[in-house]
């Protein structure tokens, strides 16, 4: 197999130029990906109607209160005892990999996201299944690329096809895929990048129809006239859906973090599944992704809602008030029950649950402006739609997404002017909050990635452990000058590390320190070592970010600095060196300059 891979690798260096064979790969990784996302629904709707059974509705079978809390644990089982795999915001760990690992993804990711979040999703767990999916079709692309030798730049263009084949596939939306790979995935692409994106997206819509699924998650081809009086009230949803987006974000890293703090994986699976459970109880429609209820809402049967009621409103009746306290609840409890999904250790995306939120913030925002006015001021059709944009442009700071997204789901663009406005005011308010989104809030905090720093990007994407010098030569503390000298002979360094027998850095002796003792006999014969070292302004550590080093380096003023293992009883691995540092934030920088 490696035989003919390396034939073949020769034989398209001599006949396809890399442009070419980058779009080629391209309609491959939508194949692939549409494929992907095509048997990852239908697994998931096949899992559903099994455990629903013979029963109308799956909240008639008996025990599906429990059936969340099986999905996470055996998640959490297969994740980290068998794969061994730590799962979680799936977005997040594709920028990660872009920024951090040279746009090289894990081979194990093609496959294992997809069957662990047909099995959290599939038990009722209450996430999405986008997350998941473009993961599969971004490492596809990642794999893909690098069994074809090709470089980084190339690499990350085939996440980014993956990544838009896999939303494009799940939706039936190709435009929609290509502006999530650019608005989310790609922070910095050239002009010729759009082709391969295009096509891969195409592609990916084309396997999805092809395969018979023509409406793998909903689509919505009647909606209510626009007026342009109608303006102001949409401008009004957008803040609520800022509102909102600022509240799912801040309910994730409320919950997530102490979830964490359950170290036993088992125990922290249990918890959150007990408690998702119990939000299920009292709002049963936030089981599982809440595309039906989306549907109702869109249809028109804002009663079938209360098929869905819960323990509080089984026996409230069927009024607006009792329809609006419901909205609210879900509104308020949604967020919580993503974030216990994902922070126990289920496998899923925010992308589903924002959609889902999104219609029924839009709803339950029309429902409350025709009560008070006492009539129908504003469609809740349209509002329920424009809904699902301005959240996901609030949560993912991805508006051109939601407009277009949203146009391609209602089959046209009657909407254009009121998505256009629901998702601007949504982004912009929820930044007045929230600077980054959800997906990049951690690793922007961390130091991972640097949004809008291409310096930063290049900078911190060097790795300290490849650039530590070993070549000076140590001393002991308590050597003599005398017995420096040989060492100085050999060296070609002027910086001389004191280390003592267990490894231990104590300080640094530098030429100048011994230049006029070198030539003094009886000084030379009688001066330790550590009575004329001296400590070093800073230390380095082998995991630390490449920006704080440089930190370190302006702050010093020097220009080589010790890298200490403190992880590793505090032992002496080298030096970093400014010098070297620019070197290789060069050849860095040429290599991703070099345009696809």
């Amino acid at each position: 197999m490696k035989k003919m891979l390396r034939k073949f690798l020769f034989w398209r260096v001599k006949h396809i130029s890399n442009q070419h064979f980058t779009i080629l790969l391209s309609g491959v990784v939508g194949i692939l990906a549409g494929v992907s996302a095509v048997l990852l629904k239908e697994t998931v709707h096949a899992l559903q109607h099994l455990l629903q059974g013979s029963h109308t509705e799956l909240y008639e079978t008996p025990y599906y209160i429990l059936y969340p809390i099986i999905g996470i644990l055996l998640t959490v089982i297969i994740s980290r005892y068998i794969m061994k795999e730590r799962v979680g915001h799936g977005i997040s760990d594709i920028l990660f990999n872009i920024s951090q690992k040279s746009a090289v993804m894990a081979r194990g990711k093609t496959w294992s996201r997809m069957m662990l979040s047909a099995i959290t999703v599939g038990f009722g767990g209450s996430v999405g299944l986008e997350a998941p999916i473009v993961v599969t079709g971004s490492a596809i692309g990642s794999n893909l690329a690098s069994m074809m030798h090709l470089d980084y730049n190339r690499r990350s263009l085939m996440i980014g096809c993956g990544s838009a084949a896999a939303i494009a596939a799940i939706f039936n939306s190709p435009i929609a895929g290509v502006i999530f790979a650019i608005e989310v995935i790609l922070s910095d692409i050239s002009v010729s990048a759009f082709i391969p994106l295009l096509i891969a997206s195409s592609v990916g819509t084309l396997t999805s129809l092809a395969l018979g699924s023509h409406e793998i998650m909903f689509s919505f081809k009647h909606i209510d006239a626009f007026s342009a009086s109608d303006a102001v009230w949409f401008i009004g949803l957008g803040a609520f859906c800022a509102l909102i987006s600022v509240y799912f974000t801040r309910v994730s890293y409320f919950v997530e973090p102490r979830l964490h703090n359950i170290k036993h994986y088992a125990l922290r699976a249990l918890a959150g599944g007990l408690a998702l459970a119990f939000i299920i109880v009292l709002f049963p429609s936030i089981y599982g992704e809440g595309y039906e209820t989306i549907k109702a809402l869109l249809n028109g049967q804002g009663h079938e809602v209360f098929h869905f009621a819960g323990f509080f409103f089984h026996n409230s009746g069927q009024g607006p008030y009792v329809l609006i306290a419901m909205l609210a609840g879900i509104l308020l409890l949604k967020p919580f029950a993503t974030s216990l999904t994902i922070g126990s250790g289920g496998c899923g995306g925010i992308f589903a649950p924002s959609l889902f939120l999104g219609g029924i913030a839009g709803f339950l925002f029309a429902t409350v402006i025709n009560l008070i006015a006492g009539y129908t001021l504003c469609s809740p059709i349209n509002f329920s739609l424009v809904g699902m944009a301005g959240v996901m442009s609030g949560v993912l700071h991805a508006p051109l997404m939601g407009i277009f997204l949203i146009a391609e789901i209602t089959g046209g663009y009657a909407l254009m002017v009121p998505l256009m406005i629901v998702s601007a005011m949504s982004f912009f308010v929820s930044m007045l909050f929230e600077k980054h989104s959800i997906y990049t809030k951690k690793l922007i905090e961390r130091g991972q990635i640097f949004q809008d720093d291409r310096d930063g990007q290049v900078l911190n994407s060097l790795n300290i452990s490849k650039l530590i010098e070993t070549d000076l030569l140590k001393v002991l503390p308590t050597a003599t000058i005398e017995e420096m000298i040989p060492l100085i002979k050999e060296s070609k360094r002027n910086i001389f590390p004191v280390v003592n027998e267990e490894g231990h850095l104590r300080g640094i002796v530098t030429l100048d320190d011994i230049r006029e003792l070198m030539f003094d006999e009886t000084k030379r014969k009688e001066v330790v070592i550590k009575t004329i070292m001296h400590k070093p302004h800073a230390e380095v550590d082998p995991t630390e970010h490449m920006r704080n080093v440089m930190t370190k380096f302006q702050r010093t003023g020097d220009w080589n600095l010790p890298v200490i293992d403190k992880e590793n009883d505090n032992q002496y691995l080298g030096f970093v060196s400014k010098a070297r540092i620019f070197n290789a934030y060069r050849t860095k920088l040429q290599r991703q300059q070099h345009k696809v």
